[in-house]
């Protein structure tokens, strides 16, 4: 199984400020968000990745960026793996949109919402999980891939591979900055850690490489 490191983006103004950015172009990584991807980069600086992946979106190459440096490794962007299309919710604030019955049902019942002019969940869901499917297919079993993108569509996928229902993969949590550790095989997928922020034990990873 080749073991997946599901890496979520570092802070930005619209993280912190309660917004959704979507496919917004130009968010970049704050202060704090660059702090994040220079700990991941830390952390993970003697994990002998294959290779690192990332969403075209500026703020997951930027934190993909350091965990990249001094690996010889590029930064391989996947389009597949860019954040769920928000539609009209893009670049509004969490605060209003709370408001909206259909945010009740995004939070409640998420395989029956659809964003205005945006994806449903399932679109999102099958979408990552084809990108990643098709990534692990490039790499033999015992390997370790990073692939830096976004929170949603990190808990869509984890929630497919551990066959658990798509409404209740809001339960799940993915912080800035956090790490998802998941084994996928032919046989099915091992979740190993959930939601990790450096400094964090990576003694797990080495016994699994063995």
């Amino acid at each position: 199984m080749p073991l997946l490191l599901l890496i979520r983006h570092g802070e930005n103004e619209y993280t912190k400020k309660g917004k959704l950015a979507g496919h917004l172009p130009n968010v970049h990584l704050n202060e704090r968000g660059r702090e994040q991807a220079q700990a991941l980069g830390e952390a993970l600086k003697d994990v002998p990745l294959a290779a690192i992946y990332s969403s075209p979106l500026e703020r997951a190459v930027e934190t993909a960026t350091p965990i990249a440096s001094g690996r010889g490794l590029q930064v391989q962007i996947d389009a597949g793996l860019i954040e769920t299309n928000v539609g009209q919710w893009q670049g509004r604030s969490l605060a209003v949109l709370r408001l909206y019955k259909q945010w009740k049902v995004v939070q409640g019942a998420p395989s029956r919402a659809k964003f205005p002019d945006g994806e449903t969940f399932y679109e999102c869901q099958a979408r990552v999980v084809a990108a990643l499917d098709a990534i692990l297919r490039r790499h033999k079993p015992k390997e370790i891939v990073a692939c830096i993108f976004h929170a949603d569509p990190i808990k869509l996928a984890v929630s497919h591979y551990i066959g658990q229902s798509l409404d209740q993969f809001q339960r799940l949590g993915c912080d800035t900055g956090s790490v998802t550790m998941i084994n996928v095989g032919d046989m099915g997928a091992h979740l190993i850690k959930l939601n990790q922020r450096p400094p964090f034990d990576l003694s797990l990873i080495k016994q699994k490489r063995r």
